[in-house]
């Protein structure tokens, strides 16, 4: 289904950052969050990447597992996904169903709400299900992808068997705080006393952070070009870790920086192993990363059709830097569709001089903003810059000109783009 009633009716509680419901609604219900050992990934750039490679590699060596991503491109059912296939409509809806329930009483009970108040938000309830639906279907391992941060997020519930955090950049700095290091400091809020943490590839001052909160906390952190390494290979990568190797590993997300995340992933991997909770052979780790999907992040879902979710400045520069390496031997047609929160400037600067023309469009997401708006805000490029209308118009229109055509500017757009091209 695209989305639930339940679910529409939950929008306008919006962002609500803090544990103090998620926390006491989920030990009132049994903690289902701990039905299996957990995985739990933050980053600004990344951690869907990371979450679907661990989720791969698991799969190959043969276990059951929940995974929990967002936000979601087509379906709200991709948010909650046993052994790689999303929840059943009928699944989803008796879960949500559940959870509504439960959250109406307890609500009732412990904050004196009315019968009419919602007290989870959206992602509240969406990874309360999650986490119910794991425990229902007895999965091996889950797999949680952060929403916002990191400290305050929902999915802090978790008691993670190994927590990642993939990068650090600037974004929802006004939740997040307005630097680095202030966005570090929130990411490394999933680390945990004497369980394990993976670092990706970051800044110093972001990486300075990390160490000193794993330090605080009793957290051994797995630092990138330390206590692992990565390097690239003519067929993928090559990975160390101690005593541990693999070489030569195909990653089936293009981009260079997926060789990076995928190492991430590899090391969460070896880290569940020497748990003892895990066999996972080196060859499921090759299958895993051979056949790991992560649709909407540099996917081509046709030969000249490139789809990238890119929407603040780290993804946009990966996005450029890919552009960079492709043959410039046709006309490039640039799709951007964003979200009103986004530096549309800043993002529109960095992707134009890959492209020969600019269309600006919009989704019906809420929270999009119109096509004029962004193709006002793109006026400065050096690039003829087009406003094209909602992207049901749009897509067309970029069609039509023979070339490669980029989408770009937001997850949601590159959703919308999906399904109008028909691929699920």
């Amino acid at each position: 289904m695209r989305t639930h009633p339940l679910l529409t009716q939950l929008h306008a509680s919006g962002v609500r950052l803090g544990l103090e419901r998620i926390q006491s609604f989920m030990n009132d219900h049994g903690n289902p969050q701990g039905c299996a050992p957990v995985v739990h990934v933050a980053g600004t750039n990344g951690k869907g990447s990371v979450c679907s490679m661990v989720d791969a590699i698991l799969q190959e060596a043969g276990y059951k597992t929940g995974l929990t991503l967002s936000p979601h491109l087509q379906n709200v059912n991709e948010r909650i996904r046993i052994s790689g296939r999303p929840i059943s409509d009928e699944q989803l809806d008796e879960v949500l169903h559940k959870v509504d329930t439960l959250a109406s009483r307890w609500g009732a009970s412990h904050l004196q709400l009315s019968p009419g108040d919602r007290p989870l938000t959206y992602f509240e309830a969406m990874l309360a299900a999650a986490f119910m639906h794991f425990r229902e279907e007895g999965v091996a391992v889950e797999i949680v992808e952060v929403g916002l941060g990191g400290r305050l997020d929902a999915t802090n519930v978790v008691q993670p068997a190994v927590s990642a955090v993939v990068s650090i950049g600037l974004a929802h700095t006004d939740k997040l705080g307005p630097d680095i290091a202030s966005v570090a400091g929130e990411k490394a809020g999933i680390f945990r006393p004497s369980m394990p943490a993976v670092a990706g590839q970051m800044a110093p001052e972001a990486l300075r952070v990390l160490r000193n909160t794993a330090e605080s906390r009793g957290t051994p952190l797995l630092v990138f070009g330390e206590d692992y390494l990565v390097t690239a290979a003519p067929k993928g990568l090559n990975w160390r870790m101690g005593e541990s190797a693999l070489d030569e590993v195909a990653v089936a997300l293009p981009g260079a920086f997926q060789l990076k995340n995928a190492g991430v992933a590899l090391t969460i991997v070896e880290l569940l192993e020497r748990s003892g909770d895990f066999v996972v052979p080196h060859a499921a780790r090759r299958l895993g990363l051979e056949r790991v999907r992560h649709a909407g992040r540099l996917e081509w879902v046709t030969d000249s059709i490139l789809v990238d979710g890119a929407h603040n400045e780290d993804s946009a520069r990966v996005l450029s830097d890919y552009l960079c390496t492709l043959p410039r031997d046709c006309k490039r047609t640039l799709l951007l569709g964003f979200g009103e929160d986004k530096d549309i400037p800043l993002i529109g600067s960095m992707l134009a001089s890959q492209v020969d023309q600019v269309l600006t469009t919009q989704c019906a997401h809420p929270r999009a903003a119109t096509s004029q708006a962004v193709a006002a805000a793109l006026s400065h490029l050096n690039v003829p810059v087009f406003e094209a209308g909602p992207v049901e118009e749009a897509l067309p229109r970029a069609q039509a000109d023979e070339g490669l055509l980029v989408v770009a500017g937001s997850l949601y757009l590159a959703g919308a783009v999906r399904d109008l091209l028909g691929r699920s």
